[in-house]
């Protein structure tokens, strides 16, 4: 590169030794140098042009530096971030790396067998927890009905003399049968609603159906509990007073109940009437055989227990025991035959006729539950005398007993 303007040199002499260079140097040193010589216009043009240009390669240089150095941060954040992308999905990768390869048939079996597991797990805690509440409001009505046994003068004793209730099994039956009265009355309500109210064939049907459910219930109970007290249902201390006159192998007679619908479901068709008349008759000869079967049972128990020596009387107990074993046998026998004999009614009846004829035997055991109640109610310190004010007083009692007993049917 050429300077910007030209340089004045000054001629020393030839051949001038190295100290008179030195002391003309110095002489040059000391003394005030002159002002330059006035510059042409062409030179100050180049200069200015020169500085021009030199002024623009030195920003182009620091542009070119703040982009490659703008460039540079962009790489290495664009860096920074790939990689830690990178890593976040390959933890994300590792961590899910069992839920995205295919799971084999034993791992997908194990897992189901374990839901399952578990699935089984909540409905048992579910269904305890429901035992246990049931329980809990089981031992209270029980105990609700020692204390109103109690207030009536009863002797509630498992197994004593004289007790009304002989065993925890039968106590538990006798609470499930007081709930099945009440949802019986419940479902004499709407057979009566239902007579009354123009409804379809179809949903009387489902009416029915649901009121023959309601007795297949009671027979399920009765068949419990001979398992765990078959005497207190052959002996009827889970029926009224009244009821227990008309008991036959702890229930009511098939022929008898029969006889009584002949008589209240009139007008029936011919047909009906020989269905129903055959029906009687088969229940009849069943009635028979099992009553000669129990009759049969009864006599062999007399003889075990009386014949033999009474030394001998713990194997005496023994054979004893093995025959009553047999009672249960003939209690649900019988309430096999009242089960068929109401399911044969409903298949000859139409459906309106077969709810007449539940309504019919629903009424006849309620007359009867409320004759007991009146009897067991009954003023007996009114009935001593011949005073004929002490008898007006007493059937007055007796008539207003009867309306509230009777005012339900």
């Amino acid at each position: 590169m050429f300077p910007s303007w030209p340089m004045r040199f000054q001629q020393t002499p030839r051949g001038g030794s190295k100290s008179g260079g030195e002391s003309t140097d110095s002489g040059l040193s000391s003394k005030t140098e002159p002002p330059f010589e006035a510059e042409s216009p062409m030179s100050k043009k180049a200069s200015s042009s020169d500085h021009q240009a030199f002024d623009q390669q030195h920003l182009q240089h620091r542009q070119q530096l703040q982009q490659d150095m703008a460039s540079d941060a962009a790489r290495t954040a664009s860096s920074q971030n790939q990689s830690a992308a990178k890593s976040q999905q390959e933890k994300r990768k590792g961590a899910g790396s069992t839920s995205e390869k295919p799971l084999d048939a034993k791992t997908l079996r194990r897992l189901a067998q374990n839901r399952e597991a578990a699935r089984k797990s909540r409905l048992r805690k579910k269904a305890y927890v429901q035992q246990l509440e049931s329980s809990r409001l089981k031992l209270t009505q029980i105990e609700q009905e020692l204390q109103r046994a109690r207030s009536q003068g009863l002797f509630v004793d498992c197994g004593g003399v004289g007790s009304n209730v002989s065993s925890a099994g039968a106590a538990m039956f006798d609470m499930e049968y007081g709930r099945w009265l009440e949802e019986d009355h419940r479902l004499m309500g709407e057979l009566r609603n239902g007579l009354q109210v123009p409804l379809s064939d179809s949903d009387m049907r489902v009416m029915v159906d649901g009121y023959l459910s309601h007795y297949d219930e009671i027979f399920r109970l009765k068949g419990v509990a001979a398992k765990s007290d078959v005497f207190h249902l052959i002996n009827g201390m889970w029926t009224s007073q009244a009821e227990r006159c008309f008991l036959w192998i702890g229930g009511f007679r098939p022929s008898d109940l029969i006889t009584m619908l002949i008589q209240q479901l009139e007008p029936l068709a011919e047909q009906q009437i020989m269905g129903m008349y055959g029906l009687r008759h088969s229940s009849q000869q069943a009635e028979e055989a099992l009553s000669q079967g129990l009759e049969q049972l009864q006599q062999s128990l007399v003889d075990t227990i009386a014949g033999g020596p009474v030394v001998d009387g713990v194997q005496q107990m023994v054979v004893a025991m093995s025959k009553l074993a047999n009672l249960e046998g003939f209690v649900r026998q019988a309430d096999n035959l009242r089960q068929q004999t109401l399911h044969q009614l409903c298949r000859l009846l139409t459906v309106r006729q077969a709810a007449r004829c539940f309504i019919v035997i629903g009424e006849y055991y309620g007359r009867l539950r409320a004759l007991s109640s009146l009897w067991a109610s009954r003023p007996r310190e009114t009935l001593i005398g011949d005073d004929n004010s002490c008898q007006t007083t007493t059937e007055m009692q007796v008539v207003q007993h009867s309306q509230n007993h009777f005012s339900t049917f």
